[in-house]
Formats: C-alpha cells, sequence, structure tokens
C-alpha cells in the first residue's frame, strides 16, 4: 500500500485532468457554481469555497477584512491542488486597479488568479466594446458603484437599469437566485440601447445562462453575464479554448 501511494504522486487525478478551478463565492450564492457546471467542458472540474460577502471595499477596514478573507479561502482552496483561483463576486471585486485582488491572490498562493470585476473587463475589451447597457438586479447605490467602475476602466455605460435587490439590506441578496431566467430577460430588453454594443448582465448569482443565447439572437449584439465571463476567463486562463455554446459569442473568441 505504501508503494501504490508513493506511486499515484506522479499521476494526474481522475477528475480535472484538464484543469481544476477554483470558486470563492458569497455564502448564499447558488447560481454561480450551477452555470458554471453547466458550461464546463469535459475533464475541467470546479471546487468551492463560500466566504462572507463584504460590501465594503473602499474603507481601510472593509479592505482589510476583505483580503483577510481572501487569503484564507484561496489558501483553503490550494489543497485540492486547483491551477486557478477564482473570485466570483460582481460587486465585491469591483476594486481599482482591476488586476489588484488577482495579484494579491497569486501572491498568497502562487497559483493563477483572477476575480469577475477583471474578467468583465478583459471580457468587453475582447469583444471590442465601448458602449454597454448593463442589467442588474441591484438597487441604485450598487449601480453607480458599477457605472463608477465600468467607466474607470473605459467604458460608457449608455443605459442601465436594477430590480432593487439589497435596498433593504444585505439578506435581501439571498433572494436574487429567484429571478427567473425569463424574467431576466425582460429586464435586458428593456435596458437595452441602440447605442449599446453589448449588453452585460451583471451579478453572479442571477441565472443567465438560459438566455444569453436567446437574447443576442434577439438583439444582435454580444450578450455576456458575470458568470460567463468569468468562466471564459478561467478557462483561457488554463490554456483551455474550448467554445462553450451557451456561453454566447464570446466563447467563439480565441485569448
Amino acid at each position: 500500500m505504501i508503494q501504490m501511494a508513493d506511486s499515484l504522486m506522479h499521476k494526474p487525478m481522475v477528475y480535472g485532468s484538464r484543469a481544476r478551478i477554483g470558486l470563492i463565492v458569497p455564502p448564499t450564492n447558488t447560481a454561480n457554481e450551477a452555470e458554471w457546471h453547466s458550461m464546463s467542458p469535459e475533464r475541467v472540474s470546479i471546487h468551492s469555497a463560500r466566504m462572507p460577502l463584504h460590501t465594503d471595499t473602499k474603507s481601510d477596514a472593509g479592505k482589510a477584512a476583505l483580503y483577510n478573507d481572501i487569503e484564507k479561502f484561496a489558501l483553503d482552496l490550494t489543497q485540492a491542488e486547483v491551477d486557478v483561483v477564482v473570485y466570483g463576486c460582481t460587486a465585491g471585486s469591483m476594486v481599482t486597479p482591476v488586476d489588484s485582488l488577482a495579484r494579491f491572490i497569486i501572491d498568497k498562493t502562487d497559483r493563477k488568479a483572477l476575480t469577475t470585476a477583471q474578467s468583465i473587463v478583459e471580457a468587453l475589451q475582447a469583444l471590442q466594446v465601448v458602449n454597454v447597457a448593463v442589467a442588474t438586479p441591484y438597487f441604485d447605490a450598487m449601480n453607480q458603484h458599477e457605472k463608477h467602475f465600468l467607466g474607470e476602466n473605459g467604458f460608457n455605460v449608455v443605459s442601465m437599469q436594477g430590480l432593487g435587490f439589497g435596498a433593504s439590506g444585505v439578506a435581501d441578496f439571498r433572494n436574487i437566485c429567484r429571478i427567473t431566467p425569463d424574467e431576466v430577460a425582460e429586464l435586458a430588453r428593456s435596458v437595452d440601447h441602440a447605442d449599446a454594443e453589448a449588453l452585460l448582465l451583471t451579478c453572479t448569482d442571477l441565472s443567465t445562462l438560459p438566455v444569453i443565447n436567446l437574447l443576442e439572437h434577439e438583439l444582435r449584439k454580444p450578450v455576456i453575464s458575470s458568470n460567463s465571463a468569468t468562466f471564459w476567463s478561467a478557462l483561457r486562463l488554463c490554456g483551455i479554448n474550448d467554445n462553450v455554446t451557451t456561453g454566447g459569442k464570446l466563447f467563439e473568441l480565441s485569448k
């Protein structure tokens, strides 16, 4: 048995032999993992950790709490020998510079890393988009936070609309996963704008995967979501260029 154990150390893992992606999600999030598992190419595995939600990413105390938790849960995921560590939270990863959280994770874990906010920026840049319409489940203050972040990174938000979740407190976020894909599509149609070169659906707990291709066909422009952009970026970071057909035009691009 000892000899067998020694020999297995040099064999690839049964699952995730092409790539193992470590995912940090907010505690109530259920859509991110479900959509990623649905999109996952053969021999790519997803391994998750749940981290407290951080709504304050600006104050010194808020940043310190965020970075402390990021370090703890990223290090937990490295025990699964993941190839990349991903922070799958949209508003919570909208920090400046856009790659600062990823660089912190890389420094602490010696793994590749990225965040949802960073992935959204990379996806819009890859699609050569400047003018974007944005649909969110959030209330106005969070929408303005996202609009400011996108502006800082070179994008012009020509239209934006949210559903008001979070206005009554953080506990309200747990209901975002109850928004149906049909309701997401209705919101997307209402926020689309003639000047928008692409439509962005933000929040990793929003169920967007069933309607991305539908909306792209109807609106005749790229549609990306927090989950599609982050998974696309994670796969490319692992050297996987598969075209995930449910992910829309973004996955037709090579990186």
